[in-house]
């Protein structure tokens, strides 16, 4: 029996099996931007259990960048090191792998959220955070220093080195992150993004620095390895980015060559009001997709295979990127296949589970 989840989708020169893809999410537990045995159990886990592709979670360009000092990065050798061994195993599994490259902005320098997830200072291990402008996240967080033309370049230059570090470790497909609140979001939104420069004010300047990254990344990837882009389609805020501001940055996305939009939302301001329900965002997924005539992922309590078969049969969106499902059940695709009668091929030493 046929399941549209269950088909493949080719991108660039790179076929995914299937249309399950583990969205990005924060482990909290690098050392030094490093890989540790976590991460290596973690993911080739969720290799094992079936899905088509992994989408390593937000993965620092430079150690300014990084969340907490507990992130992942991708700024120097040792990282790529134990990064390159990490795809390897991941592979091994049938499994495509990309890597989400970011940069925290202001919302960085913080502890783990099992630790309080408390800024820290400098005292504490943390360190100056940076943003397009002068504004802290909220009444707990340090002032971020506003970025100069300096810090603008060296964070340009930060993602696209980090981008070729990502094609050498091996990895099949990169997203870069727009969303959530952090640095990119931060340009985009005019929330946030109070510069009188050119990379401030109008629409077309608060998207100069995104733009220029997504410019740099392709011509420094080449032209077969498949490019993402996670945004944060609203930011659920008034004054804020809606949805009409979202398509037309997708379709000046999809000329510079990006291929899938990866369509969150929120996660720049403390009080934003979200109404979190079974898959609340997934009508911003559609609207792209259909006005932006680019592929997009649909993420965000999506929980069920009929759910996640039904946003793919209808044309809402592309793929479908899984959070909370594939961490508390790593064979999440797997039991799908089952709950969508399709003959799905299960690892030979867990076939006595039937």
């Amino acid at each position: 029996m046929g399941a549209k989840l269950f088909e493949t989708i080719k991108i660039r020169n790179v076929e995914f099996k299937n249309k399950v893809f583990m969205s990005p999410m924060c482990q909290y537990s690098a050392v030094d931007g490093m890989v540790t045995d976590w991460h290596f159990t973690h993911y080739t886990s969720r290799a094992i259990g079936g899905v088509g592709a992994i989408i390593v979670e937000a993965t620092a360009v430079e150690d300014r960048g990084r969340i907490s000092p507990y992130d992942l990065g991708l700024y120097n050798d040792n990282q790529l090191k134990l990064l390159t061994e990490l795809v390897r195993q991941v592979k091994k599994y049938d499994c495509k792998i990309g890597v989400q490259l970011a940069h925290a902005g202001r919302k960085g320098s913080k502890d783990a959220p099992w630790k309080g997830d408390i800024f820290l200072s400098h005292q504490n291990g943390g360190w100056q955070v940076i943003a397009p402008s002068a504004i802290p996240f909220n009444k707990q967080s340090d002032t971020p220093k506003e970025m100069t033309k300096t810090d603008i370049d060296i964070v340009k230059q930060s993602f696209i080195k980090a981008a070729e570090r990502a094609v050498e470790a091996g990895f099949d497909f990169i997203e870069i992150h727009m969303a959530h609140g952090y640095l990119l979001h931060e340009f985009l939104s005019p929330i946030t993004n109070k510069r009188c420069d050119e990379y401030g004010g109008s629409f077309e300047n608060r998207m100069r620095l995104p733009l220029e990254i997504v410019k740099g990344i392709r011509k420094a990837i080449g032209k077969n390895i498949p490019l993402f882009v996670r945004i944060s389609a609203v930011d659920w805020y008034n004054g804020g980015l809606e949805i009409e501001d979202t398509v037309k940055l997708s379709k000046i996305l999809k000329e510079n060559e990006v291929d899938l939009v990866d369509v969150s939302s929120g996660g720049l301001v403390e009080d934003a009001v979200i109404p979190f329900d079974y898959g609340y965002q997934t009508h911003f997924a559609h609207k792209i997709k259909s006005e932006a005539n680019i592929f997009t992922g649909a993420v965000g309590m999506i929980t069920t295979a009929s759910q996640a078969e039904h946003i793919l049969t209808t044309q809402q969106a592309d793929i479908i990127l899984l959070g909370r499902g594939l961490l508390g059940n790593p064979y999440w695709a797997l039991y799908a296949a089952k709950e969508l009668k399709y003959d799905i091929k299960w690892p030979s030493q867990y076939l006595r589970h039937f």
